[in-house]
C-alpha cells in the first residue's frame, strides 16, 4: 500500500443526486515516488498500488468502501480494506458513523479496528464542493491500549470548465500508542484532470490522470514524510 492505514470517506455525503451516484465507483493505479524522495530512509514499500472505491447512498444514509492492493515483482504483497456506513433517519447534516478497518501484509497483519461516532456533512447546492467532519471512538482489537479516538475530515472540489479538474482527499488524526509516539497524523489530497471534460473527448471516456500526496507523521516511520504518487483512474458509470 502507499501507506499501511487509510481511513477516509472521499467526497462523503449522506444523500446525493442520481447523477453523482452513477459515478461513485472507480479503480485507481498509483506509482509511489517515496523511494526517490527519501532514498534509503524510506524503507522497502512497494511502488505500485491499486485502489478500488465504491460509494453508494440510499434512503437511510450511505455506504463507502475501498480496497488497496500492493504489487511487486513477486506478486501481491499486501491488502487493506475499509468499509464505513453513514446512518441518518432524519433531515439533518448529522449522521451516525460506523466503520471497520483491516488488512494483511507479508510482514505483519493489521489489527482489527472498529470505529463509531458522528459525522457532519456539508455540500453546496450543485454538489461542486463539500466536506465532512467525523468524531469517532476507535477500538483497536488486541492492542496494548485498545480504546482510542479519531478525528477525520474529508473534502472535494470540482473546478475548471465543466468540472475539468477535481480536488479531493482526507485528513486523519488519531490516538494509537506505538514505538514512535502516541498520536498519528495522515492526509492524502488528490488532484485529477478528467479527460471526458475536454472538448472533443467522448463523455463516457471516464479516464482521469493526476496525483496523490501522502502526508504522514509517526506512521510506521518516525517523523513527518511527504510522499507523492503519479496516478490514473477510471470511473464507472
Amino acid at each position: 500500500m502507499r501507506h499501511y492505514l487509510r481511513s477516509t470517506i472521499l467526497a462523503l455525503t449522506v444523500l446525493l443526486p442520481d447523477s453523482f451516484c452513477s459515478k461513485a465507483q472507480n479503480v485507481q493505479l498509483h506509482y509511489d515516488f517515496g523511494s526517490v524522495v527519501y532514498n534509503k530512509d524510506y524503507g522497502t514499500r512497494p511502488l505500485l498500488t491499486s485502489t478500488v472505491e465504491m460509494f453508494k447512498p440510499d434512503a437511510w444514509g450511505s455506504t463507502f468502501f475501498f480496497i488497496d492492493m500492493d504489487y511487486t515483482n513477486d506478486g501481491i504483497t499486501g491488502g487493506y480494506w475499509e468499509i464505513a456506513r453513514e446512518l441518518r433517519f432524519w433531515k439533518s447534516p448529522f449522521s451516525i458513523h460506523a466503520e471497520y478497518n483491516g488488512g494483511l501484509t507479508t510482514l505483519f497483519p493489521f489489527q482489527n479496528a472498529y470505529l463509531g461516532g458522528a459525522t457532519y456533512t456539508f455540500d453546496n447546492k450543485n454538489f461542486s464542493k463539500g466536506f465532512s467532519l467525523s468524531l469517532l471512538y476507535k477500538y483497536i482489537q488486541k492492542h496494548q491500549e485498545p480504546h482510542n479516538f479519531q478525528v477525520t475530515g474529508t473534502w472535494y472540489l470540482n473546478f475548471g470548465k465543466n468540472g475539468l479538474c477535481s480536488f479531493s482527499g482526507f485528513a486523519d488524526w488519531w490516538r494509537e500508542k506505538t514505538e514512535v509516539g502516541d498520536f498519528i497524523f495522515m492526509a492524502e489530497p488528490q488532484c485529477w484532470v478528467n479527460l471526458n471534460k475536454i472538448k472533443g473527448v467522448a463523455e463516457d471516456f471516464n479516464l482521469s490522470f493526476g496525483s496523490e500526496v501522502e502526508l504522514t507523521n509517526n506512521f510506521s516511520l518516525k517523523g513527518f514524510y511527504v510522499i507523492p504518487t503519479l496516478a490514473m483512474k477510471w470511473t464507472f458509470n
